[in-house]
């Protein structure tokens, strides 16, 4: 077909995800048609750098040969079969005893679903109905982080801490949630230190769970880094803190590491290795597949297992599920990723260079209008202000930097990703030292060409 056609058909009948329409109206899609490692290519024959990861899930790289010859190869055997009623199939089975090998040792059951917005929606649900059965049905209301993200479906939107996104959908957010702050060091209050911050957030949840009454909490959410919400890394001990917290009033830690697991932080699962904490519940999604087939995973501890997996005379069933629940060919691809993430030691090579991809794009704070670099490991954002004394951000209905900056570096071969004041990084691991260098080299012409603009 010529080329020209995808743009068209596109543009008159797809719906984008998060799609600026003004913008869409005059761009249209770029269609993107081969990719290899940490490159992609479109249908124009363009290639470009991608430091998206797709959208932080393509963590063994694009075009892997050993994973599209292995799912040809189970698709021929069995591609579907369900999980209701006691069916299961071998990659299923196989896939949750791994995952339980990876996670801290609490965490041993799971339960598949297609993505982390359906996951967390899973353990939402697995939550509430677990104080049920214990007798505490009015533990419902779920802490959540100012810039926290956990998904699009209705609950786990609700969820999200992205208040812009919330507009004209009419949430259940006061129902549900209770908001806290967001551990944003770079925009503490001015004048304290950062134990001295972390101290302030940790008084603000407490006063919070003991406001709402800890009897109506049900759980608490909580990305190790804050990723869409900005690369937002805690401060020392936060998360130590706020598990501790959780656990003395009885409020149930979900640790959302649909970002962060799978070599993103150099761990298979960050929430222990990486941060030394231990949750109730444990939602994977994204690097679980890297995204060759869409797969999410919701875990629990033994405990709380123990109490939902107890026959009700009411409703013996667990009356919770999905077509696609335990997908054979979805849960496969989670098995052949962690086997290539092991072969091809990507997590050692996340480890290994990681301080040379965050001090390398540092340099970038030369600039007058990069007011913070910040992240870990593979995951990298740039904040862009106005003013880097006050740290005021450009007002993007006047001018958006991040998306000028984004269209300037596509133009040039790398795609960014840009999320309101800020550009995000978060390649994928194939990423090496030369594309480090390509990528700084391009946002550096791409800032220039902005400051020239303003």
């Amino acid at each position: 077909m010529p080329s020209s056609d995808y743009w068209v058909k596109d543009k008159n009948h797809l719906i984008h995800p998060y799609t600026d329409f003004r913008s869409f109206q005059k761009r249209g899609s770029t269609i993107f048609v081969s990719g290899k490692d940490h490159f992609i290519e479109d249908n124009q024959g363009r290639r470009y750098l991608d430091t998206m990861a797709g959208l932080w899930c393509v963590n063994i790289g694009h075009g892997n040969q050993e994973m599209a010859q292995s799912l040809a190869q189970q698709a021929s055997k069995l591609a579907y079969y369900n999980t209701f009623g006691g069916a299961s199939s071998p990659p299923a089975a196989e896939l949750a005893h791994i995952l339980a090998q990876y996670s801290p040792k609490p965490i041993n059951k799971t339960f598949f679903s297609t993505g982390g917005s359906m996951a967390n929606d899973t353990a939402i649900k697995i939550i509430h109905y677990y104080f049920n059965l214990l007798g505490k049905p009015k533990k419902k209301k779920i802490i959540v982080r100012n810039l926290g993200y956990h998904g699009s479906t209705y609950l786990s939107h609700a969820l999200t801490g992205i208040s812009s996104t919330h507009i004209g959908f009419d949430l259940p957010l006061h129902e549900l949630t209770v908001t806290v702050s967001a551990p944003y060091s770079y925009r503490k209050p001015k004048g304290i230190k950062e134990s001295q911050f972390c101290d302030y957030l940790i008084d603000e949840l407490k006063e919070k769970i003991e406001s709402v009454g800890p009897e109506n909490i049900g759980g608490l959410i909580a990305e190790p880094i804050m990723g869409a919400g900005g690369i937002i890394v805690p401060p020392k001990n936060y998360l130590l803190r706020v598990r501790a917290m959780c656990s003395q009033y009885e409020i149930l830690y979900i640790s959302d590491e649909v970002v962060t697991a799978f070599g993103r932080l150099g761990h298979m699962v960050a929430s222990e290795s990486h941060f030394g904490i231990i949750p109730d519940i444990l939602v994977l999604a994204k690097g679980i597949s890297s995204g060759y087939i869409p797969l999410g995973a919701t875990m629990i501890s033994d405990s709380i297992y123990d109490v939902i997996s107890q026959p009700k005379k009411s409703n013996p069933y667990f009356s919770h599920g999905f077509t696609y629940s335990g997908h054979p060919l979805a849960c496969w691809s989670g098995l052949v990723n962690i086997e290539i993430l092991q072969k091809r030691n990507l997590l050692e090579h996340v480890q290994q260079l990681h301080p040379y991809f965050l001090n390398t794009v540092k340099t970038l704070e030369k600039y007058p209008i990069v007011g913070e670099v910040r992240g870990s490991h593979f995951m990298i954002g740039i904040e862009f202000v106005k003013d880097k004394t006050t740290k005021e951000i450009f007002d993007d209905n006047i001018y958006d930097v991040s998306d000028k900056i984004y269209q300037y570096a596509k133009s040039l071969g790398v795609i960014v990703r840009p999320i309101g004041p800020m550009i995000i990084l978060s390649p994928p691991l194939t990423f090496d030292q030369k594309s480090i260098d390509q990528l700084v080299e391009i946002l550096s012409i791409a800032i220039d060409k902005v400051l020239m603009e303003i």
